[in-house]
């Protein structure tokens, strides 16, 4: 069988590796006529990097980022509030939000596509698309017409997949007009974090880049027609109370922030995700790696439905999982969003006497960078879950193993091969279902997976089944009795 993955960002490299290395065959066709240059998204939180590294991607893109230890919100050159990230680690991770461009990301992931022997098809729009109930013809410029099995629409937010498959992108603006610049310039700030300064006219946000004198700066720009650049100089010199001069410029643009989601993220044999499916303010940093998480999620299950291992009905949890987190994600962008912005008095009085004082708060900053981090995402109230009243929504970050249930996250730890040999959970995962089990007890064989299982032992009380994303699928003290149990109730193993 074979998937088509239109798309070559993060979100379809990332799907496409994930079935890539379980041996099924993919075509990633993108209409770009190369890989990106300009940076666009810049913000790997915890969990992005985890997703990464479980699928052997990571490489040294924490060498090559910047970790971000601290988010600064000024008041011309005084500082009013300082979250000090570095010193604030989320619970459950020893990773910090890293700064790093998405064209690198995606860099990272095409030469871990490469290794898995993937081609990405550049200058092939998807221009057509027929499904039926047991494949996809689908028409691609420059190579003409073919059939798939399934076609997974990564093609970002005006996805080609969305809109030949008949799928609905309700949603509104946000913010109309919103102006960006990556630029060099020498700016008297530390360049270890984010500056955030408020303004009569709305935030202005600096972020830096890795280079000596790379920066991203952010603001509201007026709907009438204005100079980017100028509009920013201008903006800068005027809180640092000094003469500002861009000595290169390496990426401007005016864009609009919307929300919007996909009236549904299947229809058959077509799936949507990451950007396809959903796009909210890029405030939070959340974009990017809430579509690696969607790439996560979605490949192990077209994987075992491509193998014969689970019926096409373990491709409806997908949504019913992932929906949830991108619209929590929306909501809570776009209250930040307008919050940051004032776009009233009443917003900016409660944002400047009130949200900001409660910001100083180190309680509060941990919240906030636990919940940006995305480690939390649990999908116990989703079909595949305990049933517990969490639906997607973020449980607690950094919980003991022996408190964690099916659907939540399983942090990373030490386990032992059968053979003696010690390896971290998550690289072991590679794809795959791992059984833990104290050292000593009997390891329960789940019979519906086969070989897709990893048997380990580790610092565990009762034996645990962990899903290739690492969330748990099963453990002894669950009213199932065994793993297979688990899978037959929630239709995962499907006859052979």
């Amino acid at each position: 069988m074979t998937v088509l993955v239109s798309g070559a960002g993060p979100t379809g490299l990332a799907l496409a590796c994930g079935l890539l290395r379980r041996g099924v065959d993919v075509r990633v066709v993108d209409a770009a006529s190369g890989p990106a240059s300009t940076s666009r998204a810049l913000i790997v939180q915890p969990r992005g990097a985890e997703v990464l590294e479980r699928l052997g991607a990571l490489g040294n893109l924490p060498e090559r980022g910047i970790a971000a230890t601290t988010i600064t919100f000024h008041e011309q050159m005084r500082d009013l509030v300082v979250v000090r990230a570095g010193e604030i680690p989320v619970r459950g991770s020893d990773r910090s939000i890293l700064m790093v461009s998405q064209a690198q990301v995606e860099e990272q992931l095409r030469q871990r596509f490469r290794e898995l022997g993937g081609t990405v098809e550049w200058g092939r729009e998807l221009t057509g698309i027929d499904a039926s109930a047991d494949g996809v013809r689908v028409t691609v410029a420059g190579s003409g017409a073919g059939r798939v099995d399934w076609v997974v629409g990564c093609d970002g937010a005006h996805s080609a997949v969305r809109k030949l498959g008949g799928f609905g992108f309700p949603g509104k603006a946000v913010v109309e007009r919103f102006a960006l610049a990556d630029v060099h310039v020498d700016l008297p700030l530390g360049r270890d974090g984010t500056h955030v300064w408020a303004h009569p006219d709305g935030f202005l946000f600096a972020f830096p880049l890795p280079g000596a004198d790379l920066w991203r700066l952010m603001a509201p720009a007026p709907s009438e027609h204005v100079d980017t650049l100028d509009l920013l100089r201008g903006r800068v010199a005027d809180l640092l109370e000094r003469k500002v001069e861009f000595t290169g410029t390496e990426w401007v643009s005016i864009f609009r922030i919307q929300r919007r989601m996909a009236d549904r993220y299947r229809a058959g044999r077509i799936l949507l995700a990451g950007d396809a499916a959903h796009i909210n303010s890029p405030f939070g940093g959340q974009g990017m790696n809430t579509g690696l998480g969607d790439a996560e999620n979605l490949a192990w299950k077209l994987v075992m439905v491509v193998e014969g291992i689970a019926g096409e009905q373990l491709l409806d949890t997908y949504e019913a999982e992932r929906r949830p987190v991108a619209s929590e994600v929306g909501t809570g962008t776009t209250l930040l969003t307008r919050g940051a912005l004032g776009a009233d008095i009443l917003t900016r009085t409660l944002r400047d006497r009130v949200a900001l004082p409660i910001l100083r708060r180190p309680a509060v900053q941990r919240r906030i960078l636990e919940v940006g981090s995305q480690l939390g995402v649990s999908y116990r109230g989703g079909p595949l879950g305990s049933g517990a009243r969490w639906a997607g929504t973020r449980s607690s970050v950094g919980a003991e193993i022996d408190s964690v249930r099916p659907g939540d996250r399983v942090p990373d730890m030490k386990c032992q091969l059968l053979q003696g040999d010690t390896v971290a959970l998550y690289r072991a995962l590679d794809g795959h279902w791992a059984l833990l089990a104290p050292e000593g007890s009997p390891l329960p064989s789940p019979a519906s997976l086969g070989p897709e299982v990893v048997r380990l032992v580790a610092d565990v009380r009762e034996p645990l089944l962990v899903r290739p994303d690492a969330h748990l699928a099963w453990r002894s003290s669950t009213a199932d009795p065994d793993p297979d149990s688990t899978l037959k109730r929630f239709s995962v193993a499907a006859p052979r």
